[in-house]
């Protein structure tokens, strides 16, 4: 039995995360009760010119636990079952899903599970129970599942990119996504890579996790690349920070026929100098990414499973729910911290 009520972590701003008491949501028919065990912060929940006009809110997205109660005609799933959902599902028989673009689903943003992953316990709507909800293998750590969600983003990203054994790849920001992609991007084989960031810390996270050179993004940097590769520069540029100037610059490091990926985002109506010429010139072809659909939330699950992208020594603080505020505060200034998960 589920008790009548649960600490949540209220989300006003960066600085003013509180620890609240409400109510344990009720299910429906189809639906299911997740009680938390394991919760990442995102570096998009802590985007405040997006999150701070919402507010208050429950945040928190990346999610583990395991299933406290099921509604009826749920018979997939028992209590007990360790799983991670997904917080946003595509409809899936809609003309964007068929065609592949199951980002771009109607459906998918006008989902969620309630309240947010930052509390104890989580009801999940009967589409995400069907289409969003997966076992996590036995052998991983609800921390390790918590972790399919950042990783499948990750590993869409780099499927509309392209990434393939022996293209090199030039990672723009050593946050955790930055360092997922990094990773990635080794697991699947890629030539050079190469990561950029400001930090020293995240340099040096960049280079122990599988990064052939972390560098500052000074004026030579496209030099720095070719001297690395032998002589072409990155056929793959992942932009997974939102400073614009590592917009304007990835063109400039990008190989003649090769892919820029717009990660991570600025801020809307942010002016973000590009030139177009030069990527009509090269032939750049410039992609964009959003959400982690289910089967490369399934693909994510199977990297970190059969250890080809580990992802529990990317953990820099394992914090309970009544340290969120602390949580919040490491994962915005990000400078002590790499990835920071909740424990309720």
């Amino acid at each position: 039995m589920s008790p009548a009520t649960q600490r949540v972590a209220v989300y006003h701003s960066n600085s003013d995360v509180r620890l609240e008491e409400r109510p344990v949501p009720e299910i429906g028919p189809g639906e299911i009760l997740v009680r938390i065990a394991a919760s990442g912060i995102c570096g998009s929940d802590v985007m405040e010119w997006y999150r701070i006009k919402k507010a208050p809110l429950i945040l928190g997205h990346e999610i583990a636990g395991t299933v406290a109660r099921v509604g009826e005609a749920v018979e997939h799933l028992a209590v007990g079952d360790r799983v991670t959902v997904a917080h946003h599902v595509p409809c899936g028989t809609c003309r964007r899903c068929l065609h592949g673009h199951e980002e771009m689903c109607d459906t998918l943003r006008t989902t969620s599970f309630e309240p947010g992953g930052f509390c104890e316990f989580v009801r999940v709507p009967a589409l995400q129970t069907r289409v969003g909800t997966f076992r996590i293998p036995d052998e991983l750590s609800m921390v390790e599942g918590s972790f399919s969600e950042p990783l499948g983003c990750v590993v869409r990203g780099q499927r509309e990119a392209g990434v393939q054994p022996g293209l090199n790849v030039a990672v723009l920001g050593a946050g955790l996504s930055g360092l997922l992609h990094v990773k990635l991007a080794r697991a699947l084989g890629a030539g050079v890579i190469v990561a950029t960031d400001m930090h020293p810390c995240r340099l040096e996270a960049a280079e122990r996790f599988g990064a052939d050179a972390a560098l500052t993004p000074d004026a030579d940097l496209a030099g720095k690349i070719q001297a690395l590769t032998g002589g072409p520069l990155a056929d793959v540029v992942i932009v997974a920070t939102g400073a614009p100037a590592a917009f304007a610059r990835a063109p400039s490091l990008a190989e003649p026929g090769g892919t820029v990926l717009c990660f991570a985002l600025p801020e809307p109506g942010a002016d973000v100098p590009l030139d177009l010429w030069q990527i009509w010139n090269k032939g750049l072809t410039l992609a964009t990414t959003y959400a982690s659909p289910p089967r490369d939330t399934l693909t994510a699950l199977e990297l970190i499973r059969s250890k080809r992208v580990t992802v529990e020594d990317m953990v820099s603080h394992r914090l309970p729910l009544e340290a969120a505020g602390e949580g919040f505060r490491l994962t915005a200034e990000g400078r002590d911290c790499l990835k920071v998960v909740l424990e309720p």
